[in-house]
């Protein structure tokens, strides 16, 4: 069992959504047809803004609807997260647009309240698991990462997906727990990181894919614009987890709302 995933960081033009349509179309333009899941940052179209009245749109708005468009038309999945709009709540929410139009979407449990994100985002309160081709994939959002209880693989989940907004001041934290997450779940990890300038806050990357033993299969170390094509093979970490399960004793617990 195999998926072929293209991860890409790209500096977030700041609460500009129609010029980061843009980046992200030119950029799926140039992927070959064998890509299965394109995996973009956190709040892809503007960047971590808390100006939620600039930069939250509806789940079946135009701009989702050209996500859809872009996943039907190049048979692939896609995955990032955006600021939605729920009624009179505003949520940072991980979209997975299938090719066939179906849309899963994942509220963000942990808000960033160094940066004010309680204040102006509502909190998700459960986990979604997405089936995609026979991988079942765990999606979380940025400050998500510091939290190990809700990553917790309870054999429920195949790879583990983290995008963010993660700053350059703290890479030493991303690049270490990524790791983590990676070994004590034995699973493929996948973070996506931007780049640049976004409200005075500087992004360095970092973007990478962590297998199961917590070694770097990709890592986007250098600051630019980047697209990482990377084939996973999930029977490669099923042989592991049967002969290594560690999970098995794992502490037993359950996640409260």
């Amino acid at each position: 069992m195999k998926l072929k995933i293209a991860i890409i960081q790209f500096d977030i033009v700041w609460e500009n959504i129609n010029e980061n349509l843009n980046i992200i179309e030119s950029k799926l333009a140039l992927l070959n047809d064998d890509v299965d899941l394109v995996i973009l940052p956190e709040m892809f179209l503007t960047g971590f803004t808390m100006n939620v009245a600039k930069s939250a749109i509806l789940i079946d708005g135009e701009e989702i609807s050209q996500i859809k468009k872009w996943a039907q038309n190049k048979n692939v999945a896609i995955m990032g997260s955006l600021a939605i709009k729920m009624q009179s709540k505003v949520y940072n929410t991980a979209i997975f647009v299938e090719p066939t139009g179906t849309i899963s979407s994942y509220n963000k449990r942990h808000l960033f309240r160094m940066g004010g994100e309680e204040k102006f985002f509502e909190p998700g309160d459960q986990r979604m698991i997405i089936e995609f081709q026979g991988v079942r994939i765990l999606p979380l959002i940025c400050y998500d990462l510091r939290f190990p209880v809700w990553s917790r693989n309870q054999n429920d989940y195949d790879l583990l997906v983290y995008m963010a907004n993660w700053p350059a001041s703290r890479q030493k934290v991303w690049d270490t727990l990524l790791s983590a997450r990676a070994i004590e779940n034995q699973t493929y990890v996948i973070g996506v990181n931007r780049i640049g300038d976004g409200g005075s806050v500087y992004y360095t990357g970092g973007s990478k894919v962590v297998d199961f033993k917590g070694d770097d299969v990709v890592n986007v170390n250098t600051i630019k614009l980047d697209t990482e094509i990377i084939e996973l093979n999930f029977d490669k970490q099923n042989d592991f987890r049967t002969k290594f399960p560690t999970y098995l004793d794992a502490d037993r617990f359950k996640l409260l709302p």
